[in-house]
């Protein structure tokens, strides 16, 4: 038994980073508590979701049994539409009284990711909230939760409504929040419902990798300062260790994978924990979900309808992150930005760029907001024609929100000043200050080689040119006078200057994800350059049975990239040793698919 279902309370959340399997732990634990005879609504709002595919039944947003599972209910939460909804109800009003210019601007304010997380949060306040539609269910188990920045500033008193109006809200989620007044009342018993330890549970879903479990940890913090005291700690996808044995690379996943938990936070190591392994298989349809806490030897036994069934296993042949390389080589200078979810190892492969232009011989400039260190410092001291500076995120969000706080707040009463600290704590406001230290850089790329980790999100980009600014200031100044300039935002915008690469992973949710931030993206005029699927099994080769079958699930998600959404892409194999220190990463662009397992 896993010890998160043990006496499970009334409601269950699951949160972790994208493709982490929570989906899929959310759907096999709503499957137990129903076949232990207990009426469940299982409740999505993820906006990758796939509960659908899951469970082989059209869902969508109403109550719908599952008819193979006496008991159990499904709802999808579709949170486009709630914050496209949510959208024409504030927007609607002030268009043709407010100028185009504000309209603008609070669409964009209502455009980000926290206008979809707390329209979502809407709808489901009503089944935290004694709705009709959670009547008569003994458990409602919810993928994914909101995170604490937005449950903080649903806590919040004070006139939401009149504050972006008054222009006092910078950059920021406050947008979302206008005209929510009246319905302060329900959030309050919402939040009450979510903080009580009796009545919620929240269960942190991560991978065995330092990533996913660092993601966990500033979750769990986050969450438990808001009074959601009561979470688990479940790593999914734990590789066994009998899968070790004859395959090096499944024993170096392995040893990965220890180091990971030996050195993840102490407030995770001090949670209940739940360790799921590896499957063979995609958890899709019920005899495979059933078997997601079962033992090895019930996970790995044969499922009927197999649609890994005639895949390719030989070894995948795929363009490689070298030759990437050698185009953008061609053009000896300009910006090269990588971009994606958490996780999916965008930190390491713009290092390993870094270094293979640094090789070649020209001068390289690598900046990142990752916070591990060490890796600066191993590649300043080993690489000639390389300069590497780290641009830490707490220290330029801290600095930006003084110089918010001193100007815009200095007049406030004390509401509006809470309001507006609130709103200083929103991810938009870090990425706004760390794309303000990234624009530092930016002018280098006219004359030497610039490599950027992580790069804001195309409404972050939005955001700064709607809303203030820099971009519309500086083309307001120079006008028709024949004067050059070249503001970050233009230089973002030109594919000759600037080359963005879209990392994920061979998995669904990664490979959504990405796809979303590419539109993302060109809703900001830029188009990405090209697509890399980094620590891909099936490029890499293996003996382990468990890993061929991975691999050649992995490929589906390939073929999507290659046909459906990139203009070129690279494929890079998943090493068996972690590739830390300048040869290791330019191991990553010299390998081809045929070298991986040399």
């Amino acid at each position: 038994m896993m010890r998160f279902l043990d006496d499970a309370p009334r409601y269950l959340f699951f949160t972790g980073k994208g493709g982490v399997g929570k989906t899929s732990i959310a759907c096999a634990s709503a499957i137990r508590l129903a076949e232990a005879g207990r009426r469940v609504l299982l409740v999505s709002t993820d906006p990758a979701s796939n509960v659908d595919q899951v469970f082989g039944v059209s869902i969508g947003n109403r109550v719908t049994p599952v008819a193979d599972v006496p008991g159990l209910s499904a709802l999808e939460i579709d949170p486009q539409a709630a914050a496209e909804a949510y959208r024409d109800k504030i927007v609607g009003p002030v268009k043709g009284v407010l100028p185009d210019t504000v309209v603008a601007g609070i669409e964009e304010q209502l455009s980000g990711a926290c206008t979809t997380e707390i329209a979502a949060f809407d709808e489901f306040t009503e089944l935290l909230t004694g709705s009709d539609l959670v009547k008569g269910f003994d458990h409602v188990v919810f993928d994914t939760a909101p995170t604490g920045h937005t449950i903080r500033l649903l806590q919040l008193p004070g006139a939401w409504s009149g504050f972006l109006e008054k222009g006092q809200g910078d950059a920021s989620c406050l947008g979302p929040l206008a005209g929510l007044e009246k319905q302060k009342e329900r959030y309050r018993a919402a939040v009450d419902a979510l903080a009580s330890p009796d009545a919620t549970r929240l269960v942190l879903v991560a991978r065995a990798q330092s990533g996913s479990l660092d993601e966990v940890a500033r979750t769990h913090d986050e969450l438990a300062e808001i009074g959601l005291q009561r979470q688990y700690l479940v790593v999914n996808g734990r590789m066994p260790e009998a899968e070790t044995r004859g395959d090096d690379l499944a024993r170096g996943i392995l040893e990965r994978e220890r180091a990971a938990l030996e050195a993840m936070a102490p407030v995770l190591q001090a949670l209940p924990r739940d360790d799921i392994e590896l499957k063979p298989f995609n958890l899709v349809g019920l005899d495979r979900l059933r078997q997601l806490f079962g033992t090895p030897e019930s996970a790995t036994a044969a499922v009927p309808g197999d649609d890994m069934a005639g895949e390719d296993t030989a070894q995948l042949e795929a363009p490689s992150l070298s030759e990437l390389v050698d185009d953008i080589a061609t053009d000896g200078k300009g910006l090269v930005m990588l971009m994606g979810k958490g996780g999916v190892g965008k930190t390491t492969l713009a290092a390993a760029v870094a270094v293979s232009l640094a090789r070649r011989g020209f001068p390289v400039h690598l900046t990142t907001s990752d916070p591990a260190a060490h890796l600066s410092e191993t590649l300043s001291d080993e690489v000639e024609n390389l300069t590497v500076s780290r641009i830490d995120p707490t220290v330029e969000t801290e600095r930006y929100r003084e110089q918010v706080l001193q100007s815009k707040g200095k007049d406030m009463n004390e509401e509006d000043r809470a309001l507006l600290e609130e709103d200083l704590r929103s991810p938009c406001t870090e990425e706004i200050a760390v794309f303000q230290a990234f624009s530092r850089v930016i002018r280098e790329a006219g004359r030497k080689f610039v490599v950027m980790d992580t790069a804001p999100t195309g409404h972050t980009l939005l955001l700064l040119d709607a809303t203030g600014a820099y971009h519309r200031e500086i083309v307001r100044q120079m006008g028709d006078t024949g004067t050059h300039y070249t503001t970050p935002m233009m230089q973002l915008q030109d594919p000759q200057r600037t080359k963005m690469l879209l990392v994920t992973l061979a998995e669904t949710t990664p490979v959504l994800e990405a796809r979303d931030l590419q539109e993302d993206l060109r809703r900001a005029g830029i188009e990405p350059w090209a697509w890399v699927v980094n620590n891909s099994i099936a490029a890499a080769g293996a003996a382990s049975g468990l890993l061929r079958d991975r691999a050649r699930a992995e490929r589906p998600q390939i073929r999507a990239v290659a046909e459906e959404h990139a203009a070129r892409y690279a494929v890079v194999p998943l090493l068996r040793d972690e590739p830390v220190g300048a040869e290791r990463l330019l191991a990553l662009t010299e390998i081809t698919a045929s070298q991986a397992t040399a």
